[in-house]
């Protein structure tokens, strides 16, 4: 028999985590919309609201998430300069 070559894991831990840890600090080469983005929320829809905001954005000509974000920025406007 053959020895069993060991297998790397999906999340394996980095040689060098100073480095790893620094690495995440530096921008992307190539910066887009999304990169500006840094959190994700994960909400619980039906299959079929799922399927429907799929269909109005492909309808819109452009992407569910570039939909949502649009309206979330609408409906929560930056209220940052308003008086309380």
């Amino acid at each position: 028999m053959t020895g069993r070559t060991e297998k790397r894991g999906f999340a394996a831990r980095p040689s060098d985590p100073d480095g790893w840890i620094k690495a995440s600090d530096a921008s992307p080469a190539r910066a887009t919309a999304a990169t500006a983005y840094t959190a994700r929320l994960t909400i619980d829809v039906t299959p079929e609201l799922r399927r429907r905001i799929k269909i109005a954005a492909i309808r819109r000509g452009g992407t569910v998430t570039d939909m949502l974000r649009e309206l979330l920025a609408r409906e929560f406007p930056d209220t940052s300069g308003d008086r309380p």
